[in-house]
């Protein structure tokens, strides 16, 4: 069962992606992508990685592993669009 967590974090860290790069301050890309399109994807990404977890570990640490990935993620986006936008001048 241990063999569904990392499908599980990248399942998550592909749906925060998706929906970071829905934002219109992102800086990892030109433009931002659809709002709706983007932000249903990656909620929906981000439900699956949820339900892989779920079926690795106990429903608390699941929930737990979930969101403290989540938060993670969602801070290490921002830093890494201003990389990128730094190394592009």
């Amino acid at each position: 069962m241990a063999a569904w967590i990392v499908p599980g974090l990248l399942l998550t860290l592909a749906g925060s992606l998706a929906v970071y790069l829905a934002s219109p301050h992102q800086r990892l890309i030109a433009r931002p992508l659809g709002a709706v399109a983007a932000r249903a994807s990656g909620g929906l990404l981000c439900a699956a990685g949820l339900l892989c977890l779920l079926g690795a570990l106990q429903a608390v640490a699941a929930v737990l592993v979930f969101a403290t990935w989540l938060m993670l993620l969602f801070v290490i986006w921002p830093y890494a669009g201003v990389l990128a936008a730094t190394r592009q001048k």
